[in-house]
């Protein structure tokens, strides 16, 4: 996923929320809120070069982080595809007895 496709995920919980410093103990909306963050200051100009690129090496460990995640989430998904398909098709099957 690029960062554009992240940003295009919104955090739905409409309050701010307290970001621990390392992104490797963030939510996945934790992460995505500071990247946004980042983001937004980069865009705007709030930020001189040298922060820049410090903010950009932040933003890369939580798309980092946000990466890892999802991929988590997703064989989470197929996995819970895998077994309702078991059971779909043990349900389908005959009775051989």
């Amino acid at each position: 996923m690029t960062l554009r496709g992240l940003r295009s995920i919104r955090v739905t919980s409409g309050k701010p929320t307290k970001q621990p410093s390392s992104p490797e103990s963030m939510s996945f909306e934790q992460a995505l809120e500071g990247l946004e963050s980042i983001v937004e200051r980069i865009e705007r100009g709030e930020v001189g070069l040298e922060e820049s690129i410090a903010e950009y090496e932040r933003g890369v460990a939580l798309i980092k982080r946000c990466r890892e995640i999802l991929g988590r989430a997703e064989q989470r998904v197929e996995e819970l595809n895998k077994q309702a398909a078991g059971l779909t098709q043990e349900t389908t099957e005959p009775d051989r007895r």
